[in-house]
């Protein structure tokens, strides 16, 4: 499916709806949030830091989207952020860090642990009452470290495992309220968390290798799934991860 056309596709139920994406100023999160503004969505997108958010803000591709500062790992910025919203359709979870070769340190894993999942788990608790209301979603971002281990990554890996059992965990709990809960787990993307392994032709090598598609995915690949999930299409999935890979996790 096209840019253009998943777009269109969803354009119909998205016109005038509210998204939120967290991490949504660049990577697969700008990707995500350009996705549903292009659908007819109003979307607010996130940002870790003030540079984050004023560099959003002055990319082309990017307008129409609000771009907002949001420290996912207090609990009360993130209630009081979410507050502010009078109404909320659908919640992206993307923001995220990764530390290659530093996450053995305790601290920094659980710096990491912290923003991955954690911050997931914040931003989902105080969206749930505007979701409840609008019959609203949640898609989560894991990742193919949710299956598999990272002997570089362990907090990153960890993390994204937690995300796996958070979203099959919310959707359990959230049905009652009628907010769907998905996944959708990325290979390996062309994004700047993953520039260092592009770069290196031992690690890239393997990687490609073994994905049957033979090559990166780009932020873009994962459009169509997020407009999907989101919306009247998959009103009876729930629960679900979605690996969007290339083929990578079946070789």
């Amino acid at each position: 499916m096209s840019t253009s056309s998943s777009a269109d596709w969803a354009a119909g139920w998205l016109e005038g709806r509210t998204v939120l994406v967290t991490g949504g100023t660049g990577g697969i999160g700008g990707a995500l949030a350009e996705a549903f503004r292009d659908a007819g969505a109003h979307v607010v997108a996130t940002g870790a830091t003030e540079r984050e958010v004023a560099e959003a803000d002055a990319r082309e591709s990017a307008s129409g989207i609000v771009h907002r500062l949001l420290d996912v790992r207090s609990t009360e910025a993130v209630r009081s952020f979410v507050s502010a919203f009078e109404a909320l359709d659908v919640v992206v979870n993307c923001a995220g860090i990764i530390r290659r070769g530093e996450e053995l340190d305790a601290e920094v894993f659980e710096k990491v642990v912290d923003i991955n999942l954690n911050g997931s788990m914040r931003v989902c608790e105080a969206a749930a009452p505007l979701l409840e209301r609008s019959g609203g979603s949640i898609i989560n971002i894991a990742s193919m470290l949710s299956f598999f281990g990272g002997g570089l990554v362990p907090g990153y890996s960890s993390s994204k495992g937690g995300i796996a059992q958070l979203t099959k965990s919310l959707a359990i709990a959230y049905a009652p309220k009628g907010i769907r809960v998905n996944a959708i787990a990325p290979g390996w993307i062309a994004t700047p968390l993953t520039v260092a392994l592009q770069n290196d032709p031992s690690r890239a090598g393997p990687i490609l290798s073994r994905t049957p598609m033979a090559r990166w995915g780009r932020p873009e690949d994962l459009r169509g799934i997020a407009l999907f999930l989101a919306g009247p299409h998959a009103g009876f999935i729930t629960g679900s991860v979605i690996p969007v890979d290339g083929g990578y996790s079946i070789s």
